[in-house]
């Protein structure tokens, strides 16, 4: 359950920070954003707010921002309907009820001659008495249909009708507010653990180690080890490494005191296989704001280089699918990094929300990055690609990383049980 809680918290803030991107920049454009939408799938819950309706689905396996003019209108009304106009105090029509005309009994029952909810927003219609009468559509009118509220998207309320720029920082901020993320998430944590110093200073130390039996303390500074100087953690932690097993002697200095304790590291072996050292003390930190925002900066950099160092490989011929988790080993990577505590969880969150934005960045159709592609083009052309060629070309894209979910999912799984 606690991996499980873990999954959705961590998966729905980096889907919620990517979305919430979308829907500031669209708005700021003045799009009209239909839905902010948590999930895929059927509605858990939703709400309506300026225009947007919020809603968690059932299937957590990403997000979406429906901003109109990007799909086709999915009510359509042509000349010889009958609809029913329901006008506000202007006389400007604020709703049109597509259906169940007799549930809305104050609304003018007229027949569409002429309709344009994109431009003129006019409707040209026949009334009771059979009298052609144009009437005014508020732009921010509603479709009823079957007692679903539509919001009309008028052609300057459209993505299609926002500048090349516009558009395109609408689609760039999902993927950059991961790395805004990320460098929160690492500065949070840098602020809250404080930063490693390279000193040769006893840091904190753990219940069941060695340092703590011997009688070593937080905050001694060791001057020697076996009378050899030491000046830096690095020095002290490889004289205990290679010592497993082998009593030492620690001159330290504990607030102007002078003391020798003799401390037998612990054995245990390192990831070559090797037998090394350990007393059970963490390093010293130290607790800075610019610190931290430099820490911050500083690892979400060495996340980005360390995600395209391994993307190269593919150019290398030496990448292998073992690179790849899917959402079965993000799971059970997630559930690893709650065990260790909401600090280990809170890095690996911020490394998440990297290569999210990376690899929503990259040129890869029904990606933010391939829909940046098709805005390039259309910059340089002059004029945006056929709707439909783009939209076969998402289609195909979409297609080809379901079928790579699929087999990453797999391959998860199988590395589960090996």
């Amino acid at each position: 359950m606690e991996t499980l809680l873990s999954f959705i918290v961590v998966f729905g803030l980096l889907v919620f920070i990517h979305e919430w991107g979308h829907l500031v920049f669209a708005k700021r454009a003045g799009i009209l954003c239909r839905e902010f939408a948590i999930g895929f799938g059927p509605k858990i819950f939703s709400f309506e707010r300026n225009e947007t309706i919020y809603t968690i689905r059932l299937l957590p396996l990403g997000g979406y921002v429906r901003m109109a003019g990007e799909d086709p209108e999915t009510i359509q009304i042509k000349p010889g309907y009958d609809i029913g106009l329901v006008l506000n105090n202007e006389d400007k029509v604020e709703k049109i009820i597509i259906n169940n005309k007799s549930k809305h009994p104050e609304a003018r029952v007229v027949q569409v001659e002429q309709i344009d909810l994109e431009h003129a927003l006019e409707i040209v219609a026949y009334d009771e008495h059979d009298e052609k009468v144009t009437y005014s559509v508020d732009e921010k009118a509603k479709l009823i249909q079957d007692e679903i509220a539509t919001q009309i998207a008028p052609w300057h309320r459209q993505f299609g009708s926002k500048t090349v720029g516009q558009r395109s920082l609408a689609i760039f901020a999902g993927p950059l507010m991961n790395f805004v993320l990320a460098f929160v998430l690492f500065t949070l944590f840098a602020l809250f653990q404080g930063l490693p110093v390279d000193e040769a200073r006893i840091g904190q130390i753990t219940d069941e180690g060695v340092a703590k039996e011997a009688g070593l303390m937080e905050g001694d500074v060791v001057l020697s080890i076996d009378s050899s100087p030491v000046d830096s953690w690095i020095d002290m932690t490889a004289v205990i490494q290679q010592n497993p097993n082998e009593p030492i002697d620690f001159e330290i200095n504990r607030n102007g005191e002078a003391l020798v304790i003799e401390v037998t590291p612990a054995e245990r072996e390192n990831p070559q296989g090797e037998a090394e050292g350990f007393i059970g003390i963490m390093q010293p930190s130290e607790f800075s704001l610019f610190g931290s925002i430099v820490f911050g900066a500083q690892e979400t950099w060495f996340f980005t280089t360390m995600i395209f160092d391994v993307l190269s490989l593919i150019l290398t011929g030496d990448f292998s699918i073992d690179y790849v988790a899917g959402p079965v080993g993000i799971y059970n990577y997630t559930g690893e990094a709650a065990a260790l505590g909401i600090f280990v969880l809170m890095r690996w969150a911020a490394a998440l929300s990297v290569n999210l934005g990376i690899i929503n960045l990259l040129p890869i159709p029904a990606m933010d990055g391939g829909r940046l592609v098709f805005l390039g083009l259309e910059a340089v052309r002059g004029k945006p690609i056929d709707p439909q060629k783009e939209g076969m070309v998402h289609f195909v894209g979409f297609a080809l990383l379901f079928l790579l979910v699929i087999v990453v999912t797999w391959n998860d799984i199988n590395r589960l049980f090996m």
